[in-house]
C-alpha cells in the first residue's frame, strides 16, 4: 500500500504538466520519449537469463498494453479535454481493475467490487464547472480505453509476480517499459508530424521528469506495490490519484476558474470517499466462486 501511495503523489502532478508545460509538442513523440527514459532507466538491472522465453513475450505483452496503448490514448486525451477532466474521466478504471481481476480467477470479490464502487463515488463528485461539450466524448472514450489498458496490465503482471516469487521486479522491469516504448513508438511513426516538431530546454526537463520519474520509478513502484496488496487495495488506489491530480491542476497550473467554492467542498467529500475505499478494500475480503455456482 506504501508503494501505491507514494506513486500516487509522483503521478499528481503529472496531469497538470502533460496538459500545461507540454501543449504545443506531439503527444505520441512525447509518450514514446517518456516510456524510452523509463526503459533506459532500469535496463541495467535487465536478468534474461532468470526468465523463460515465454515469460519475456509476456511481460513485453504486458508492458506494451499496461503503459504503450494506455500511453498513447491517455496523452491523445488532453488534445481534446483539460488535464483535472482527463484525470476525472480515469474514475472507471477501479472498476476495470476489479473485473479483469475477476474473470481471470473467474469468482466474484464482491468487497473488491464495493471498494471499486465507493471509489468511484467518490471520484465522480469531483466534477468541474461547465464541463466542456466539444470533443468531451473523444476525450472521454480515451480515457477509458487508457483505464482498460492500465488496468489489464497491472493485474495481469500482478498475477504473473504471484506465480514468480523468487524474481526480483527490477530484473524484469525494462521488459514491460520496452513494449511500451515500441507501442508508443509504432503510433508515433504513423501519427507524429515530423516537420512541425520544436521542444523547448524546460519542456525537454518536464520529459524528463516524467520518464524517469513518473513513468520509471512511478511505474515500477506501482507494479512491485500491486504485486503485494489485495485486488479491492489495487482497485481503490487508481483513483487516489485523483483528487490529488485535480489539485495540482487547479492550484498549481492555474485551473481554478473551472471551480466554485462548491466545487471544492465536493472535492474534499469524494477525497474521503475515496480514503474509505482503501480502509474497505484493506478488510478481509470474501469470494464466491464460480465454481460453486456450479454446484448450486
Amino acid at each position: 500500500m506504501y508503494y501505491l501511495a507514494i506513486v500516487s503523489l509522483i503521478w499528481a502532478f503529472s496531469f497538470g504538466l502533460i496538459g500545461n508545460s507540454l501543449s504545443g509538442i506531439d503527444l505520441f513523440l512525447v509518450a514514446t520519449l517518456r516510456l524510452g527514459c523509463a526503459t533506459l532507466l532500469f535496463l541495467p538491472w535487465l536478468r534474461l537469463k532468470t526468465i523463460a522465453k515465454n515469460d519475456c513475450l509476456r511481460l513485453i505483452f504486458y508492458g506494451a498494453v499496461q503503459f504503450g496503448l494506455m500511453y498513447t490514448c491517455y496523452m491523445k486525451a488532453y488534445d481534446h479535454i483539460p488535464s483535472h477532466l482527463v484525470a476525472i474521466f480515469s474514475i472507471l478504471t477501479p472498476i476495470y481493475v476489479v473485473l479483469i481481476h475477476d474473470l481471470q480467477v473467474r469468482s466474484f470479490s464482491y468487497r473488491y467490487l464495493i471498494a471499486a464502487l465507493v471509489s468511484i463515488l467518490g471520484a465522480a463528485i469531483i466534477r468541474a464547472k461547465g464541463t466542456p461539450l466539444e470533443d468531451i466524448w473523444i476525450g472521454f472514450g480515451l480515457m477509458q480505453i487508457a483505464g482498460i489498458s492500465f488496468a489489464y496490465g497491472q493485474v495481469s503482471y500482478r498475477s504473473w509476480k504471484r506465480r514468480n516469487q523468487l524474481i526480483n521486479d527490477r530484473d524484469v522491469f525494462s521488459l514491460l517499459t520496452l513494449g511500451a516504448t515500441l507501442c508508443s513508438a509504432l503510433f508515433s511513426l504513423i501519427l507524429t508530424d515530423w516537420n512541425g516538431i520544436e521542444i523547448q530546454t524546460s519542456q525537454w526537463l518536464s520529459i524528463l521528469y516524467l520518464g524517469f520519474i513518473a513513468s520509471g520509478l512511478g511505474f515500477f513502484l506501482w507494479n512491485k506495490g500491486a504485486a503485494l496488496c489485495n485486488t479491492g487495495t489495487l482497485a481503490a488506489f487508481n483513483n487516489a490519484v485523483i483528487p490529488l491530480a485535480v489539485i495540482c491542476s487547479l492550484f498549481f497550473f492555474g485551473e481554478i476558474e473551472h471551480f466554485s467554492p462548491k466545487n471544492l467542498l465536493r472535492l474534499a467529500l469524494g477525497s474521503c470517499l475515496i480514503t474509505l475505499a482503501v480502509f474497505i478494500s484493506a478488510r478481509k475480503q470474501g469470494k464466491i466462486s464460480v465454481k460453486r455456482f456450479r454446484n448450486i
